[in-house]
């Protein structure tokens, strides 16, 4: 398959899997445990969360699609077996958090998933250094998020129990 035919499956079905975690429970100003917690002064307004996904998606997306394009290639197999790692870990983080209200919980998702990530941006430099750089915005952005969910576990010890957990879907069929 040509690489813009990797990139019509892979960039749609990465912001659809994006998108379906984020709708997975109540996230933002939507959610009423949110709303009650200390938030540090360099959180950014609730529309910014959703353009930065997209366009960190689309960008991983695109990264994803030169390696798979890319047949042949060394170390490939194992580079789209961490992208998947890396994926699965991000899209867990907005359950953890905003679902479970596992401030700590997703911190460590985070955690493991900007290591997942580095090693997988580092292999795929390995085969498409393109593909790389597209990487780059993202663990950036990660480690951004890593900061801003540590100060906000900091400025509200046992903000698990402030209200229950979110146990219903939002997403809408």
């Amino acid at each position: 398959m040509s690489f813009l035919r990797w990139a019509v499956v892979t960039v749609p079905l990465i912001l659809l899997l994006g998108f379906l975690s984020g709708r997975s429970v109540p996230v933002g100003s939507q959610s009423i445990w949110y709303q009650g917690l200390v938030k540090p002064s360099f959180t950014p307004p609730d529309w910014v969360f959703p353009v930065a996904w997209s366009l960190l998606y689309l960008m991983i997306g695109l990264a994803l699609a030169m390696i798979l394009h890319a047949r042949g290639a060394r170390g490939r197999g194992l580079a789209i077996a961490l992208f998947v790692v890396q994926l699965v870990l991000n899209l867990a983080w907005t359950p953890l958090f905003f679902g479970a209200h596992h401030i700590w919980g997703a911190l460590t998702d985070l955690v493991a998933l900007l290591l997942v990530a580095i090693v997988t941006t580092l292999l795929f430099a390995r085969i498409r250094r393109m593909a790389a750089w597209l990487m780059l915005p993202y663990l950036l952005w990660i480690t951004f998020a890593g900061v801003l969910t540590l100060r906000i576990g900091e400025l509200n010890p046992g903000a698990e129990t402030l209200v229950p957990g979110a146990h219903t879907s939002q997403v809408i069929g």
